[in-house]
């Protein structure tokens, strides 16, 4: 999308979030971290077993946004949970100047071969 698509430079850019509201393994923690590290925000449902490490929660939480564009989040709450992912797609949007309503173009075929595609 990034590239075909014209949406932003980087995958941290498009307007997406990665979601694990009822994680219940390692291979969920990893998965989340292949996300974030490609730029994605990444809400899970409770909070990740390292409440006992400030620093590197502090990095996972925060660090890791400037580094890779993407970071995480926790939230047990569904409401809130959404709430969170709804609030950043917005934000991405807004970013891209895609927020805002247009008017619908109806094209013809002969509009579309106009276009052209390369």
């Amino acid at each position: 999308m990034v590239n075909a698509g014209g949406l932003g430079d980087d995958l941290s850019d498009l307007p997406v979030a990665g979601s694990a509201p009822e994680w219940m393994s390692e291979k969920a923690i990893a998965i989340g971290q292949y996300f974030v590290a490609s730029g994605v925000y990444t809400v899970f449902g409770y909070h990740l077993p390292i409440e006992g490490a400030p620093v590197f929660k502090d990095h996972l939480y925060k660090d890791m946004e400037e580094m890779y564009g993407g970071m995480w989040d926790c939230e047990a709450d569904p409401i809130k949970h959404a709430h969170l992912m709804i609030a950043h797609i917005d934000k991405k949007r807004k970013a891209l100047g895609i927020d805002k309503a247009r008017d619908r173009v109806l094209m013809d075929m002969a509009d579309r071969q106009a276009l052209g595609v390369e």
